[in-house]
């Protein structure tokens, strides 16, 4: 699993992610409201719209929420006009990161950002320095508990996947942008997913450890605190036992 998913899955377990649910809620009405301007108000006719309106259904948003959203995106409802923009840059031991956020100032977040990697031991770099090491992708999670290997294989045969990764406890299954939704969709109908995204993947990842492995989990946390962020993908391998210990300590 990637670095990055894993951390969040277990802040879940550890039930802190509900002490950020406003803030969730906020990153969910902008992605929401950005693809509703970018592709329309109807989830049927826009898939990046469909994707944002079922992960805050996932988060339990009030539906008046997400109706809102849409017409603020589409201009029926008065709303901030937010602009996208990816900043890229260097973790601890020249771990790769990617940070996009949606802003109504550029002049405030850009600084902000760069503080971010340099308080915790990187540096913002130029645009395209680190892009080209990550792919999109759609990346789904499902618990080994859920089903077995047999009957999953069954299951994605009939899909169009790219690959599927048997782990220790879990499946990892990986999908081209386009597939990603058909594949998520049939998938939900008869197994939980742990983890279901469009996301960004590398191709290679940097074994992290000890004080390099927890400034880096801090960098990524202050980027998710930052509410201008909307997602961060990073090439950092990180194994299951420190990140755990690095929860529990957070």
């Amino acid at each position: 699993m990637s670095g990055h998913s894993k951390w969040s899955s277990i802040k879940h377990k550890k039930g802190a992610a509900d002490k950020k649910r406003g803030q969730l809620f906020s990153k969910l009405v902008r992605e929401i409201t950005m693809a509703a301007r970018a592709g329309g108000g109807d989830p049927a006719m826009n898939a990046r719209l469909r994707l944002a309106v079922d992960k805050a259904g996932e988060a339990n948003m009030p539906k008046d929420n997400i109706e809102k959203a849409i017409k603020k995106g589409t201009g029926e409802l008065p709303g901030v006009n937010y602009i996208e923009v990816a900043y890229e840059g260097y973790g601890p031991s020249g771990v790769a990161v990617m940070v996009h956020a949606a802003t109504d100032n550029k002049n405030r977040t850009a600084p902000e950002i760069r503080r971010i990697f340099a308080d915790h031991g990187g540096n913002m770099g130029e645009s395209g320095c680190v892009n080209w090491m990550f792919h999109k992708k759609g990346y789904i999670v499902i618990s080994k508990k859920e089903i077995t290997e047999e009957a999953l294989l069954e299951k994605l045969i009939e899909l169009d996947v790219e690959d599927m990764q048997a782990g220790e406890d879990s499946y990892e299954i990986f999908t081209s942008p386009e597939n990603y939704s058909e594949v998520s969709g049939e998938l939900k109908k008869s197994v939980k997913l742990e983890t279901s995204e469009l996301t960004m993947l590398p191709t290679t990842y940097i074994k992290l450890t000890g004080k390099d492995a927890r400034s880096m989990m801090k960098m990524i946390e202050k980027f998710e605190e930052n509410d201008d962020v909307q997602e961060v993908f990073a090439n950092f391998d990180i194994s299951d036992a420190e990140m755990e210990t690095i929860a529990e300590e957070a």
